[in-house]
């Protein structure tokens, strides 16, 4: 169509989108003083409500509170998610290899001690790739090799590893989402709803994963997209925060139905951050 436009990475599409050329999209902030008329629609890279309006609305839209944006901040805006979202596509051997080179040159001891007498490069990369999927920075590569150091004796599990990093890295995982007060606005679970999570969490020799009835994982989903919906707007980023034991599975399961939503355990709470309860999050059959 002649306002679409798709994204591929390694030749298979990943996004997709469609504008309307000579319109400007505008999203209502949650405080309008006046609804306009537009074509209903989502805007593309975080799946928000929001309208199409011809040029003509644009000054009548702004004085009523919408944020309005051209068709090709749009575009680049969804261009830029996607790319962050897929980040850990382009993570390779050969990437992972060079970052610890970097390393090497200021702390070849750390480096020297981790590779390959505790883990092997894939197992680093592995870690590695969890992190930038969720947007952790990894450009505090010493303190992942000097943890991945201290507990890779112990376990070779590329998700418990990942668990502990980021316990480590706590005050950066948390940083951008702080409000400017330095308050973390959070969601959390009911206990319920806790407790139904950690109950479908299945042990194998080969790692954990998350069973979870898929009528109580889209009913999760829907209650979380609800709340999300109003919260980003009034509150800046809100967080969904959880037990250490849930949160790798939690983050899978939202990774791929509410992207925007960043999850965080408790062991990742700086002791000095407050933290501002937006919502408890329940379910409609578990209360």
């Amino acid at each position: 169509k002649p306002g679409q436009y798709t994204v591929l990475i390694k030749g298979n599409e990943v996004a997709s989108a469609e504008i309307l050329i000579d319109h400007f999209l505008a999203m209502d902030p949650g405080d309008v003083k006046h609804r306009i008329q537009g074509v209903d629609t989502r805007e593309p890279a975080f799946n928000l409500p929001a309208l199409w309006i011809p040029e003509a609305s644009k000054e009548e839209a702004m004085l009523a509170g919408y944020t309005v944006v051209d068709p090709a901040t749009v575009i680049s805006t969804h261009l830029t998610e996607v790319f962050r979202r897929s980040l850990h596509e382009f993570l390779g051997r050969q990437e992972v290899q060079a970052l610890l080179d970097n390393l090497h040159k200021r702390a070849p001891k750390a480096v020297e001690e981790l590779v390959p007498g505790v883990l092997t490069l894939g197992q680093v990369q592995k870690v590695l790739q969890n992190l930038v999927r969720e947007g952790v920075s990894v450009r505090d590569m010493l303190t992942i090799v000097e943890t991945l150091a201290d507990y890779g004796l112990a376990t070779k599990d590329p998700d418990q590893l990942t668990e502990y990093v980021r316990a480590r890295m706590g005050r950066s995982i948390v940083k951008p989402f702080l409000t400017s007060d330095a308050t973390l606005p959070i969601f959390t679970l009911a206990p319920t709803v806790e407790g139904l999570v950690q109950e479908s969490i299945r042990h194998t020799d080969h790692g954990s994963y998350l069973a979870m009835d898929p009528g109580a994982a889209q009913n999760l989903i829907a209650n979380l997209n609800q709340n999300m919906e109003r919260a980003v707007i009034s509150e800046g980023q809100p967080v969904l925060l959880v037990s250490p034991m849930s949160r790798p599975h939690l983050a899978q399961l939202l990774n791929r139905f509410l992207p925007t939503l960043p999850v965080i355990s408790q062991a990742e709470i700086p002791a000095e951050i407050r933290l501002h309860s937006l919502a408890t999050i329940g379910m409609n059959h578990a209360g």
